[in-house]
C-alpha cells in the first residue's frame, strides 16, 4: 500500500512538473505574412496552436510594407513574403536568418471580375483591355512595391497591354484591397492571385495569365534575425509538414519542395 502511494505521489509530481515545463515552454510567435495568405495561414496557425500550445499572432499586409516594418524594428519572429525580392532585400540587410530561409508555396496570377458577369477573356496582344473596363478601373496592388502589382504589371507589359491600360489602373496597398474593389463593384476588373479569387464568392476568374508572362510567384519564409523565440523554428518546420501542405493545396497554392 505504501509503495502504491509512493508511485501515485511520484506520478503526480511528474505530471505537475510536465505541466509547469509545458506552460513555461509555450511561446507567442509573431508572423508577418503577405495578405494573400490570410485564410490559409489562419487555419494552419489554429492547427499548430492546438497541437503545440504555442500561440501564433498573424499580421497581414503587402510584403513591401511588412519588410519596411521589420527594417524599422517591428517585433516579428517570422516573415513570409509574396516575393523573393523583398526577402532578398532583408537578407542583404542581415535582418533575416539565411539558414532558415526556404520557398514555401507558389501561386498563379489571374484577371477577375464580378461573379455574375464572368465571361472568359483571352489574354494576348490583341486584347482590348480598355474596352473590357467600360470606362472603369483595373484594380491592382501597388505596381512598384507590392508583389502582386509588380507581377501584374510585368505580365501586362509582356503581353503588350500595359501602355493601353496604365491610365485606368486603380492601385491599392495590397492585393486583398484590389480584390475588394472588384467584389464591391468599384472596379469591373482586377489583377490578383488565383488563391485570392477563391477567397471571395463575389468575384470570378475571367482569365489566367500565362506563367511565362511574369516571374515565378514564390513565397519565401524565414525567421527574423532579431527574434529570440525558439518556437519560431518549430512553426517554420510545421509549415512544411503534411498537415500544412494539405491546407495550402486545398486553398489553391502550389507546393514548392526543392
Amino acid at each position: 500500500m505504501v509503495f502504491r502511494k509512493q508511485i501515485r505521489r511520484l506520478a503526480g509530481t511528474i505530471a505537475a512538473a510536465w505541466f509547469l515545463t509545458s506552460s513555461v515552454a509555450a511561446e507567442q510567435i509573431t508572423v508577418f505574412a503577405a495578405s494573400s495568405l490570410k485564410e490559409t495561414l489562419e487555419e494552419i496557425a489554429a492547427d499548430f496552436t492546438s497541437e503545440t500550445g504555442h500561440d501564433v499572432v498573424l499580421s497581414f499586409a503587402g510584403s513591401s510594407a511588412l519588410a519596411r516594418q521589420i527594417e524599422f524594428g517591428a517585433p516579428a519572429d517570422i516573415f513570409i513574403s509574396a516575393s523573393t525580392d523583398w526577402m532578398d532585400h532583408l537578407e542583404k540587410e542581415e535582418l533575416i536568418a539565411p539558414a532558415t530561409r526556404f520557398d514555401l508555396v507558389g501561386n498563379r496570377l489571374v484577371l477577375v471580375g464580378p461573379a455574375d458577369g464572368s465571361a472568359e477573356v483571352v489574354l494576348n496582344a490583341d486584347t482590348n483591355m480598355a474596352a473590357l473596363l467600360h470606362g472603369g478601373k483595373l484594380a491592382m496592388a501597388l505596381t512598384d512595391a507590392v508583389p502582386a502589382g509588380i507581377y501584374g504589371k510585368a505580365a501586362l507589359e509582356h503581353l503588350g497591354l500595359w501602355q493601353d491600360v496604365a491610365a485606368f489602373v486603380a492601385q491599392t496597398d495590397n492585393v486583398r484591397a484590389a480584390l475588394a474593389l472588384v467584389a464591391l463593384r468599384a472596379a469591373p476588373l482586377g489583377v490578383v492571385y488565383a488563391t485570392d479569387a477563391r477567397a471571395d464568392m463575389k468575384v470570378a476568374v475571367r482569365a489566367v495569365f500565362p506563367e511565362a508572362a511574369h516571374p515565378d510567384i514564390r513565397y519565401p519564409a524565414a525567421k527574423v534575425a532579431a527574434s529570440d523565440t525558439a518556437a519560431a523554428s518549430v512553426l517554420l518546420d510545421y509549415l512544411r509538414s503534411p498537415t500544412a501542405d494539405s491546407v495550402f493545396v486545398r486553398n489553391g497554392f502550389d507546393l514548392i519542395r526543392d
